[in-house]
């Protein structure tokens, strides 16, 4: 009996064991067995972050830390163009980044003395001389990683106009702040950046995108988050009326379109053209058609079309090939990306038959082609030497050393009619800004004329043409001189 008394201790010891160790085995398998049932607080940061209060007086942490799209928004705190960065401009960012405004705006200011030429050096400074004041702040969505030219045409406009209001003396006295972001290489990374500036609860408009499929795929994104997107340059038809918060500062291809066939029909006389186009690209296909629609419509002909981004399109065969159709006239509705094709074409045709373009092809790589280009004739909005005596025109080649394009107009003018809009209340908030610029008696004073929208979100505004000539003034050769009636 004592002998059983005396075991019962031990035995109870070692089942207290036992259980323990199969405790601890199991709290160290379970999580490692089946990984979906874990804490919540073991999940990995997923990257996401909520959006800022709103508050204009606060300073903007690193871009990097507001949203995913790490290294594509900036407010000053990074260089997205880092092309022809000086180290001047790299430690102003960096004392940016580091909250220290005042020596920021030194370096800035010496940055731009060495490169007046630099917007978004001049959108950082302008930012920087902000600081943590209260301020209206907007984006300008812009193609640095695809189409770094366009991007800073379009910045330029941003950036003078932006200088002017803070200048000034702001909007209503408040200063206007300026996110830069770049919108990708993809259509996905388009519509994050969209996604991104509409969880900036600050952000009250955007200027962008620069291509009309861009501005076609986000235009939901926008309107959903009722944040109002202004393009400067997004042209296809299919932009109008797609949304009461999407405008535009340049007239659509239909005016583009219509301005190039009568200058064929009527000032060349002639009545067979020949188009090329890029079929996955939705302003390409917009000019097309409505290139086509109105030769048919005045009595000309379409003898053929070719698909620069055909797998097996060959310039060279392509134009022997109009030739022999009879066409007498070549339509160039490239886009940007398909520009180098379109060049080709113009190398082939080697000034043998007459040359028509959409607003794409208004680019100095166009020009660096040399003869080959002449008498090439363009349909953009505006140019600088239609009005030189104007007050945009001589403000901005006094900003910029020299002459600045039709992307850079229609830029400033998106800028100034936001300004304007904004200054029409007191407290204006995203929906009070998109009643704003849908108002009736809506205007704004722009580079190019009087700025109004339709209800359709469309600018009523003429195209102006231009012709490649020999000239000095791009450093070419040859230069983009407006056609004289």
């Amino acid at each position: 009996m004592s002998s059983n008394r005396n075991e019962t201790p031990a035995l109870l010891v070692s089942l207290l064991v036992t259980v323990a160790l199969i405790a601890a085995l199991g709290t160290w398998l379970w999580p490692r067995l089946f990984p979906s049932t874990s804490s919540p607080t073991s999940q990995p940061n997923s990257g996401s972050s909520q959006p800022n209060s709103g508050n204009s007086s606060e300073s903007s942490p690193p871009s990097g830390d507001r949203n995913p799209a790490s290294g594509r928004l900036s407010r000053g705190e990074q260089i997205l163009i880092s092309e022809n960065a000086s180290a001047l401009k790299q430690t102003g960012v960096e004392a940016i980044a580091a909250a220290d405004y005042g020596r920021g705006v030194s370096l800035l200011e010496s940055a731009l003395k060495e490169n007046r030429n630099d917007p978004e050096a001049l959108i950082y400074l302008s930012n920087a001389r902000i600081a943590t004041d209260q301020a209206y702040t907007i984006a300008v969505a812009v193609p640095i990683e695809t189409a770094l030219n366009p991007a800073l045409e379009i910045l330029r406009g941003v950036a003078q106009a932006q200088s002017e209001i803070n200048q000034a003396g702001g909007i209503n006295g408040m200063p206007l702040r300026v996110v830069i972001a770049d919108d990708g290489e993809t259509s996905a990374d388009t519509e994050q950046i969209a996604n991104d500036l509409v969880s900036e609860s600050d952000v009250l408009a955007v200027i962008g995108h620069f291509g009309s499929s861009a501005t076609l795929e986000t235009a939901p994104t926008y309107t959903q988050g009722e944040l109002p997107l202004i393009s400067a340059t997004s042209t296809s038809v299919a932009l109008s009326g797609v949304s009461k918060y999407v405008f535009r500062t340049t007239p659509s291809d239909r005016f583009a379109a219509t301005a190039l066939a009568r200058y064929m029909l009527n000032d060349l006389q002639q009545q067979k053209a020949a188009v090329f186009f890029n079929s996955e690209s939705d302003y390409s296909n917009s000019l097309k058609d409505e290139f086509t629609t109105a030769v048919f419509s005045d009595g000309g002909q379409i003898v053929g079309e070719f698909d620069l981004v055909d797998a097996n399109f060959d310039a060279a065969a392509a134009v022997n090939q109009l030739k022999s159709q009879g066409a007498e006239v070549m339509m160039l509705a490239a886009n940007t990306p398909t520009l180098d094709l379109a060049i080709a074409v113009i190398e082939a045709n080697d000034g043998d038959l007459a040359m028509l373009g959409g607003d794409s092809l208004y680019n100095p790589e166009v020009l660096s082609v040399g003869a080959a280009a002449a008498d090439l004739v363009v349909a953009i909005p505006w140019h600088i030497l239609a009005n030189p005596q104007a007050d945009f025109a001589q403000s901005s080649r006094s900003l910029w050393g020299g002459d600045v394009s039709w992307r850079s107009a229609t830029a400033y003018d998106a800028t100034k009619a936001i300004a304007a809009a904004l200054a029409a209340d007191a407290a204006p908030t995203r929906q009070t800004l998109q009643a704003a610029l849908s108002s009736g008696t809506f205007s704004a004073e722009g580079a190019t004329s009087e700025v109004r929208f339709l209800p359709s979100g469309d600018r009523n505004q003429a195209s102006q043409l231009v012709i490649v000539e020999p000239g000095t003034r791009s450093g070419r050769g040859y230069d983009f001189v407006p056609v004289t009636p």
